[in-house]
């Protein structure tokens, strides 16, 4: 792999990510799925835990998705809640022609309506993910959240 290749492999896996969380953001599924391996396994167990106090804010988000059909999406929506994702800082590994590996700091928001435990919770922490490349286009393979701090109000 040239270098060329390699950072172009590099621009077209931060495009994915930012059209994942755009997805989210939006309840746009279809976006989401567009990004996804066909094998993808999406482990968000513990995502919104706190460390600290092992306080888990949304239980109903502790699933493993297992391939890209079973995103199922627009819960957020229908129960009218707003989110905000915004990564920075990422590493990109890019190992070979068609595997990489990304670890990306990241904040989120849920932004809930009335009747909600809390009105607010925000987070803080890493996005660990693998990517393939299927026919030239890069996937998303796996992902797994860390949690270093949750705060809600």
């Amino acid at each position: 792999m040239t270098e060329t290749e390699r950072l172009a492999a590099v621009e077209a896996i931060r495009t994915l990510k930012a059209r994942y969380w755009r997805g989210v953001d939006r309840s746009d599924d279809d976006l989401v799925r567009s990004i996804l391996h066909p094998d993808c396994v999406l482990d968000y167990t513990g995502c919104c835990t706190d460390p600290a106090s092992g306080r888990d804010f949304l239980p109903a988000m502790n699933v493993v998705l297992r391939g890209r059909d079973s995103w199922a999406g627009g819960a957020f929506k229908a129960a009218n809640i707003v989110t905000v994702h915004q990564g920075h800082q990422q590493e990109i590994d890019v190992t070979s022609a068609t595997a990489a590996t990304g670890i990306w700091s990241f904040s989120d928001r849920f932004f809930n309506p009335a009747g909600v435990p809390f009105a607010r919770f925000s987070g803080y922490g890493f996005y660990y993910d693998s990517y393939e490349a299927v026919d030239g286009v890069w996937l998303l393979k796996t992902t797994q959240i860390e949690r270093l701090r949750v705060e809600a109000e």
